[in-house]
């Protein structure tokens, strides 16, 4: 079909899809950065994991906080959106709750930073955290009730228990190199397993 057979419509949807391609490679390059630099870090390495200018970064997130919410809000989408895929693709719903936990910890490490960037808008926060727990406890639950199903693990541990202390034992990760979260994760969720 040639350009000039599409309608306006055809050409506005067309843009409409771009610019969403666009934004979602700016956040997952965004949170790439975010991981190992921390949410401080300058736009223009944001913008050269991206690929594209630093004006085109500012064209869509404006000041840092924007950046910061929209990375926010689209690890949450991504990690709720993983958890059905793993427990449809992984040989047990054991190894689909590891491997979510594992996603699950990366995004807590981008997360880190968010209150100072959001100073002085704690409504803007508490909504940040009810969508957090609205998209993420659905999906914990789901794959901890398969594993608890197929008997790979105990059956007395919700997922709000869960991933609060998941998120316990990260908190101080970025700033102590010696630390290791992912390693205490690993042997909290050893621990799930259902006794012998």
């Amino acid at each position: 079909m040639s350009d000039a057979s599409q309608g306006p419509a055809d050409g506005a949807g067309s843009r409409r899809k771009d610019v969403r391609r666009n934004q979602r490679a700016l956040l997952d390059a965004a949170a790439a950065v975010f991981v190992a630099s921390g949410v401080d870090a300058p736009v223009r390495d944001i913008a050269a994991e991206a690929g594209v200018g630093v004006g085109t970064v500012y064209r869509h997130f404006p000041t840092r906080a924007d950046l910061v919410i929209a990375v926010y809000r689209h690890q949450v989408d991504a990690c709720a959106e993983a958890g059905p895929a793993l427990l449809a693709d992984s040989p047990t719903p054991r190894t689909a709750l590891e491997r979510w936990v594992g996603l699950f910890v990366d995004f807590l490490v981008t997360k880190h930073g968010l209150a100072a960037a959001m100073q002085g808008d704690s409504a803007g926060f508490e909504t940040l955290h009810g969508y957090f727990l609205e998209r993420l406890l659905p999906v914990c639950t789901e794959l901890l009730d398969a594993a608890a199903a197929s008997g790979e693990i105990r059956s007395d541990l919700d997922a709000y228990h869960l991933m609060r202390g998941i998120g316990n034992l990260c908190i101080g990760a970025e700033s102590d190199p010696r630390y290791d979260a992912r390693r205490l994760v690993e042997i909290l969720v050893a621990g799930l397993r259902r006794p012998s």
